[in-house]
């Protein structure tokens, strides 16, 4: 009977035991299982981007020509024909207006007949100067006839001469009496009307030349040295993706007195016919030479008696402490000009509890 009672309570310990050893097992296979199903510490994390330390300036301007000329006849008269219209494309050497050719015909009438007139006079006197030579050779004349018939000769000879040219000129100004242009070129204004009176040099048409096209832009006066100095690019509205090289050709040497800016004007080299005069463009000014940097929130910067650092994320979410040099701290945020790769992604929060042995989750990314 006694070891009957043994026996039994040495059974219940024994299944008391095992029973314990099976929840100890359970609880700690629970506790891995946990720890292996555990994500890991959600951070937010921003992403580096480097740009030029001194942002971009864009103004707003408008394309025109660099040479527009006001285009007029090199003679009065009275307008017969205007044969362009604004905005048509003119050829070198294409009609623009004419005058009435009347009175420009009847002059040089005139200067043919007097021309005539010069060479009979010319062969007279050069006859009685020949006669007058015979007879001084022979003794039978003195010299003051002779003197004189020479004179008679030299002047029919001047007047001869004068009479072709005022034969040149009244041929070149009957020339004068067709305007035509003397570049490719656009009319962008019509001054004259058929029966018009001009005078000589007025202004009748105006052409801008084709040659060379400039953006024409106003520029703060604390952004003239970097018009001068820097890069400059130029946009068209209508066609956003394409960039056109910008040289500054002028600056006025005072500012405007209403917006107190100064007129700069950018000739554009590469543009071709697709840029139209007057259309809208955007010049970008940047600095010739600067450093790239990038910025980050204040709150990303980890420094505990060393060099300031900051904590990267990889895509397998571990994640490494890297110094980096900083160029400057603003309000809300830190310049940094290196230590970290563009495009890079690192911790914005709670760097200080962070361990690089442990691994991230990334919950959010900010830009910045």
């Amino acid at each position: 009977m006694f070891v009957r009672s043994v026996l039994s309570s040495y059974y219940r310990l024994l299944t008391g035991a095992l029973l314990a050893l099976a929840v100890i097992a359970l609880a700690g296979c629970s506790e891995i299982a946990a720890e292996k199903a555990a994500p890991g510490r959600p951070v937010l994390v921003a992403t580096v981007h480097y740009e030029a330390s001194s942002p971009e300036r864009s103004f707003v301007g408008t394309i025109r020509p660099r040479i527009e000329t006001d285009m007029g006849f090199r003679v009065p008269g009275k307008i017969a024909k205007r044969l362009v219209e604004v905005g048509q494309t003119v050829e070198i050497g294409q009609p623009l207006a004419t005058l009435d050719e009347v009175d420009l015909k009847l002059q040089a009438e005139q200067a043919e007949a007097e021309f005539r007139a010069a060479t009979g006079v010319l062969g007279q006197a050069a006859a009685s100067e020949q006669r007058a030579k015979d007879l001084r050779a022979k003794g039978w004349t003195t010299d003051a006839q002779m003197d004189t018939a020479r004179a008679a000769a030299d002047e029919a000879r001047a007047r001869l001469n004068r009479a072709e040219r005022s034969v040149e000129l009244t041929k070149n100004s009957l020339s004068y009496a067709n305007l035509v242009a003397d570049t490719r070129g656009v009319v962008t204004a019509t001054l004259v009307e058929p029966g018009q009176v001009v005078a000589s040099g007025q202004t009748a048409i105006r052409v801008a030349r084709f040659a060379e096209k400039e953006a024409v832009v106003a520029i703060p006066e604390t952004l003239v040295g970097r018009a001068k100095d820097g890069v400059a690019t130029v946009t068209l509205w209508s066609e956003p993706d394409k960039k056109y090289a910008a040289k500054l050709r002028e600056v006025a040497p005072s500012a405007d007195p209403a917006t107190r800016t100064y007129l700069a004007k950018f000739s554009l080299p590469d543009a071709g016919d697709s840029v139209s005069l007057g259309m809208t463009a955007t010049l970008t000014l940047a600095d010739r030479v600067t450093e790239r940097v990038a910025k980050l929130p204040l709150s990303a910067l980890y420094s505990q008696g060393g060099d300031p650092s900051l904590y990267v994320v990889d895509a397998s979410g571990d994640i490494a402490l890297k110094p980096v040099s900083v160029k400057s701290y603003e309000t809300n945020c830190v310049v940094i000009s290196g230590g970290v790769d563009e495009g890079a992604k690192v911790v914005t929060l709670g760097v200080q509890k962070l361990d690089s042995a442990q691994k991230v989750r990334v919950v959010s990314s900010l830009s910045f």
